[in-house]
């Protein structure tokens, strides 16, 4: 510990240094993707993150799906931005080799009042440009997911919705804004600032940092960094719990689509769907609350889910529940992404992104730069990219445990081999904790809960984390 914080002040010490085109604060999705964005267009880019690790705050917990923006309000920030993202990860994926997997989504309604509303939701995807969208018949689509309970009256089908690694995509849109030039400082929290003389002024648990512009990506914390910073915001963070049930690989064969409901002004409602490393995830709920860190679970709050899911999906009754976790959800009083620029202060706020922030990271990032442009600033197009890849942890495609030489699998339940731990603890992006280490590897995160390899990853990892796990862990 002693040696990893000495570490860190030489690093934080000869960044201060430097003098930026732009901060970046905030690492979650929406951060990772903008470094990178700002960095390929050429600018000399600083990110920020008071946490020890990337994705760490609302971006640790979602449901992985990329949306064709099918549902969103024509000509809203959000619309174009998760329409943008969406595309563009499409084009980037093969080069990053990023994993995917196309399933298609069902938008099921379960009564009349919800069958009633499906023909203007087939409209309004329509006009969003999202035409191959239709609505078929309950004997289509219980051919479709002969699995669903039998009361569906009928549904839109929409093919172009995918389930993505919401772990592995940021990570590699942060890693390539890195190989191109870009800085990464963790544990370094913004305590203050102030513009003056056209530049910025940042004061950080760590020390002082400078650059001629600000992004908010703060997320869960976003108005506050904008009242600390700009003394306003034009928004205001009303913190939605959103808890989920995660059920053994087997329950993944019940269901081939995304099963989504009737979604409400509220919410999009609770999902049914497959995961990228082969379970099957019910959620999230929709809790309101006044913290933006308890991301605890509740039983209550889960016996509902499972009924829920349950009626959705009656075999679910049989198949066991493996893990439950739950995100925050950065929600605002606007029905829309909360992105201001302050040209005055060279300063762009990225407010109110929500459960399409996965999706749409690559196009907020897009339409961030644009204002940055309009802000007078302009850099010379890096002329060359690398493609950065990280080790594939998606059921399906050629894993590392398959391969020679990878030290022997240790955590058996996710088919985790030491090389692949052994390579997410060095580099650029390392893990410094459990936490951190299962996002890059899903290491602890299958059947058993890391009971029968916590000992061994203790060992492997004692060197390297900020705090080493004890060999009876069960880090959840």
């Amino acid at each position: 510990m002693r040696k990893q914080l000495a570490s860190n002040k030489q690093e934080f010490s000869a960044i201060s240094k430097e003098h930026y085109d732009v901060i970046v604060i905030g690492a979650g999705v929406v951060g990772c993707a903008m470094t990178r964005r700002f960095t390929l267009q050429g600018a000399k880019v600083l990110l920020v993150e008071k946490a020890s690790d990337i994705l760490e705050g609302a971006s640790k917990g979602n449901s992985a799906i990329l949306h064709t923006g099918f549902d969103e309000v024509a000509g809203s920030i959000e619309h174009q931005c998760v329409t943008k993202g969406y595309q563009e990860f499409l084009e980037i994926r093969h080069k990053m080799k990023l994993p995917i997997m196309k399933t298609g989504a069902l938008i099921v309604a379960w009564n009349a009042e919800q069958e009633a509303k499906l023909d203007s939701l087939k409209t309004i995807a329509h006009e969003n440009g999202v035409k191959d969208v239709e609505q078929i018949s309950a004997l289509k689509v219980n051919q479709l997911e002969p699995n669903l309970a039998s009361c569906a009256s009928s549904a839109l089908h929409v093919p172009g919705e995918y389930v993505i690694d919401p772990w592995t995509t940021p990570y590699c849109y942060l890693l390539q804004g890195i190989e191109q030039g870009a800085t990464f400082l963790r544990n370094t929290q913004v305590l203050s600032g102030e513009y003056e003389n056209s530049q910025w002024t940042l004061h950080t648990n760590q020390g002082v940092l400078s650059s001629d512009a600000i992004i908010n990506c703060a997320g869960l914390y976003g108005d506050h960094v904008d009242q600390l910073l700009i003394k306003q915001s034009a928004f205001e963070i009303h913190p939605r719990k959103g808890q989920f049930l995660v059920y053994d690989k087997a329950a993944s064969e019940l269901i081939t689509k995304i099963i989504l409901p009737v979604p409400t002004k509220i919410t999009k409602g609770v999902v049914v769907c497959r995961t990228i490393f082969g379970n099957l995830l019910v959620g999230p709920t929709a809790d309101e609350q006044e913290s933006r860190e308890d991301t605890g679970v509740d039983s209550e709050s889960l016996k509902q889910l499972k009924t829920q899911g349950e009626a959705i999906l009656p075999a679910l009754k049989h198949c066991p529940i493996t893990a439950t976790y739950a995100g925050i959800r950065p929600a605002t009083a606007q029905h829309d992404y909360a992105i201001k620029s302050y040209p005055e202060q060279r300063y762009i706020s990225v407010g109110g992104i929500r459960s399409t922030g996965l999706s749409g990271a690559l196009g907020i990032a897009s339409y961030v730069y644009e204002q940055y442009l309009e802000m007078g600033y302009k850099h010379v197009e890096q002329s060359w990219y690398s493609w950065p890849s990280a080790s594939s942890i998606a059921q399906e495609g050629e894993r590392d445990w398959q391969k020679v030489n990878n030290g022997g699998v240790v955590c058996h339940c996710e088919l985790v081999t030491k090389r692949e731990i052994e390579k997410a603890l060095t580099g650029p992006l390392a893990a410094r904790s459990l936490t951190a280490l299962k996002r890059r590897t899903r290491v602890t995160m299958g059947r058993c809960q890391g009971f029968y390899c916590s000992a061994a990853l203790s060992d492997i990892t004692e060197p390297y984390f900020d705090e080493p796990i004890a060999s009876n862990s069960n880090d959840n």
